[in-house]
């Protein structure tokens, strides 16, 4: 999605597309907010009927609201129907006969101004929304230039100036547009015909509309995110009244975590374990564990969701309206270990100067991710086979293309035979980038994304954009539900950390 311009000037809207005579504007759309099925539950026990009601009624009213707090990039965009599609054909066709009737209507003697006039009427009130409260100036001389009564007296005379009005509003929309529109605005002051130009201001205002809708979701976003964090904790504590042990798997969960960083470090320096990884800088990893603070048994615990058996129903109660959520992360993050392995292991065959090569590393990620998209129909065992023999026929393309000694026939062998097992997460590639990954996550938590981009573990460098989307997704879901229920971890943290050891840790990262 493309992002909206910070400066332009906008307030909330008001859907302004009403009458019999309607244009093709269309109003921001939102995804399917029904809740989400978070968990398979087998049990009818209160409790479970207690996380569901938490679950549906804070989705149903504020999911939307967290979801633009945490994402600071969040914006809507009009839905594109496929032209082949059933409705894109459809909705097609029927503003096709909609803009005809109105030639139609507009060329007959004498001429006939009913839907010229809703739509003009419709076009003021689009404008009127776009102003700020302060542009009084602006809004007297719209209500003044499309005066309905003026106008509809005017067309019971058959003197109606539709080009006219029609430069008019164009006028009005170079001076409400954002900067981003001003080429699409322009193009319109060449068109001559009356509808195609009225069809093409109707175009180009449904992309204002939106414009003003993202402006006032990012002006929002600091309320919308303070008034999720307290609705979502409100909606918790008054479940928790009346079901003490609402927080039974929440405290499994975070001591689970402090036992991983108490577990001893595996001898093995090439796979470090993310549980006993302390992150003083975003490459070193602690050689023995450290002592525990209420950060990174958080840190911790938010790492071993990504590792959550799909069959443990114990999943801790203060985030399972992020699980969804988490299920999608836990799934981009195969997808790119997946991806950096095979980056890996053909880099591993074909040399630096093929890798050398921005534009090759470019093509070859697109050809894998495309490929990785049968994973979603087929096992991927099979479709691995795909994606060994594409890459392969790719770097035997581009070596030849840039005049470099081919594979031997052993080599590629070697290279298809390596590609076929890398989904297998005992694979000795696969399984070192997976830890390397966890590792640049906990790094995320700990230093911010930035900082952990700095100094990426070896063979993530190919995948640094992909790896700084995934990490800044994790960091907002895990930051927002800190703020919801760090109270709550907090009370539990105190159990599980010794005050001696606490303090210690935090004096030493002061």
């Amino acid at each position: 999605m493309t992002d909206v311009e910070e400066n332009v000037p906008l307030k909330d809207p008001g859907d302004a597309e009403s009458g019999a005579c309607k244009p093709e504007t269309s109003g921001p759309t939102r995804e399917d907010m029904s809740s989400p099925k978070d968990h398979p539950s087998r049990r009818c026990t209160s409790y479970v009927l207690s996380v569901t009601g938490l679950i549906d009624t804070v989705n149903d009213v504020s999911k939307l609201s967290k979801e633009i707090g945490m994402n600071h990039d969040f914006h809507m965009e009009e839905k594109v129907l496929p032209p082949s599609s059933l409705e894109g054909r459809v909705k097609e066709t029927m503003h096709n006969a909609f803009w005809d009737h109105l030639e139609e209507q507009l060329l007959a003697t004498p001429p006939d101004f009913s839907c010229a006039l809703e739509l003009l009427k419709e076009i003021k009130e689009i404008l009127l929304s776009l102003l700020l409260p302060r542009q009084n100036r602006l809004r007297s001389e719209i209500e003044e230039g499309l005066d309905m009564n003026l106008l509809k007296q005017e067309a019971e005379h058959g003197a109606l100036d539709v080009p006219h009005l029609s430069k008019y509003i164009l006028n009005m929309m170079t001076l409400l547009c954002a900067p981003v529109r001003d080429e699409a605005v322009q193009k319109l002051e060449n068109i001559t015909a009356p509808v195609r130009l009225l069809r093409g201001i109707f175009q180009v205002l449904g992309l204002m509309k939106m414009d003003m809708v993202n402006y006032t979701i990012q002006s929002l976003q600091p309320q919308l995110q303070e008034h999720s964090i307290q609705y979502e904790r409100a909606k918790f504590q008054e479940l928790l009244n009346k079901q003490p042990s609402l927080l039974d798997h929440t405290t499994k969960w975070l001591t689970r975590a402090a036992a991983d960083l108490s577990t001893p470090p595996p001898s093995c320096p090439d796979t470090p374990d993310s549980s006993s990884v302390v992150c003083p800088s975003p490459s070193e990893a602690a050689n023995s564990p450290e002592p525990l603070s209420p950060k990174m048994v958080l840190s911790q615990g938010f790492l071993n969701l990504l590792l959550w058996d799909p069959e443990d129903e114990e999943f801790p109660e203060t985030l399972l309206m992020d699980r969804a959520q988490l299920q999608e992360l836990e799934a981009q993050l195969h997808q790119l270990t997946i991806l950096a392995s095979v980056l890996l292991v053909a880099s591993s065959f074909s040399g630096s100067v093929l890798f050398g090569s921005p534009q090759f590393v470019d093509k070859l990620k697109r050809i894998t991710k495309a490929l990785m998209e049968e994973f979603k129909s087929r096992p991927e065992e099979e479709a691995v086979l795909t994606v060994s023999e594409q890459v392969s026929q790719e770097i035997h393309r581009s070596l030849e293309n840039m005049g470099l000694a081919a594979l031997s026939s052993d080599n590629t062998a070697s290279l298809i035979g390596e590609l076929q097992n890398i989904t297998r997460k005992e694979n000795c590639v696969h399984s070192v980038i997976d830890q390397r990954i966890h590792l640049f996550l906990k790094c995320c938590l700990v230093l911010g994304v930035q900082r952990s981009l700095l100094d990426l573990p070896g063979g993530l460098t190919l995948i640094e954009a992909e790896l700084a989307e995934l990490g800044q997704k994790f960091v907002n879901l895990t930051h927002h539900n800190q703020q919801v229920f760090g109270p709550y971890y907090t009370e539990i943290l105190k159990t599980l950390i010794p005050p001696a050891q606490a303090l210690e840790t935090e004096l030493g990262s002061l």
